[in-house]
């Protein structure tokens, strides 16, 4: 028999984070190994990336006054809300887009927790293009050879609760394609495509907290991955759900 182990740790100690920070820093005490992957809540990436925003800097436009009259919301909101969107799927109870690199959640991923008031956290413009440059710097300044994931915290359809999911990749396959392989009564699987870059980020979140005293780097140990890229958000052709979705708004509007 296998036996596989897996280790999770946070890093500790690490500062608030501001603009123009390299996050790569934080790491310079940690024992990292090759094959271990550094997991990175999104909010820091965008605080260091500089993506915080004063809501008194949006004009809300006529769509943004109608969608947060429906909802209750600040209108300066839904107006950066919409700014950081490429498709409006649901607009009430809650509004559901697609944001620019292809994520579908609520309110486009801007977080107004852990932020000072009046001010809204964008999600990064690329978040797997942020992971890559992380990487590259890990490498270059430890000399070790890690995946990198950025994560979000998300909701799911019909379930209650949040959990964190992968928004971006470097150095891993989010996805372990299993199609092909036998079960253990020899039949051919069809359908498994392993989430395995959600899963991680979801262990992860486990241990990152959403409190005040969250740690927003972990580092995951002992679980084998491909170097490969693979995409991690369904195609709209294949999205029965956006489809519906999709339908049942053009009926509305008939």
């Amino acid at each position: 028999m296998i036996r596989l182990r897996t280790e999770a740790f946070t890093v500790d100690n690490i500062p608030r984070v501001k603009q123009g920070d390299d996050i790569t820093d934080f790491l310079r005490n940690v024992d990292l190994h090759d094959g271990d992957i550094v997991v990175i809540a999104s909010t820091i990436v965008s605080k260091a990336e500089g993506l915080m925003r004063s809501l008194e800097s949006y004009s809300p436009g006529e769509r943004a006054l109608r969608i947060a009259a429906g909802l209750h919301e600040d209108p300066r909101f839904i107006e950066a809300v919409l700014g950081q969107s490429t498709e409006i799927l649901i607009e009430k109870p809650f509004l559901l887009v697609e944001s620019k690199f292809g994520h579908v959640c609520v309110n486009a991923g801007l977080d107004r927790s852990n932020v000072d008031e009046g001010f809204v956290l964008l999600l990064p413009d690329e978040p797997s293009r942020s992971a890559q440059q992380m990487r590259s710097r890990i490498i270059e300044r430890y000399g070790k050879n890690v995946a990198v994931i950025v994560t979000d915290t998300c909701g799911r359809s019909f379930r209650e609760g949040q959990t964190g999911v992968g928004i971006g990749f470097a150095g891993m396959a989010p996805m372990r394609d299993w199609r092909g392989m036998k079960d253990l009564e020899g039949k051919t699987l069809e359908i498994t495509n392993e989430g395995v870059g959600d899963e991680i980020a979801g262990l992860a979140n486990l241990m990152m907290g959403e409190g005040a005293g969250g740690t927003p780097i972990v580092i995951v140990r002992g679980i084998t991955y491909e170097d490969r890229v693979c995409q991690v958000f369904r195609p709209k052709e294949t999205d029965v759900i956006r489809k519906a979705i999709n339908d049942a708004n053009k009926q509305g509007q008939a």
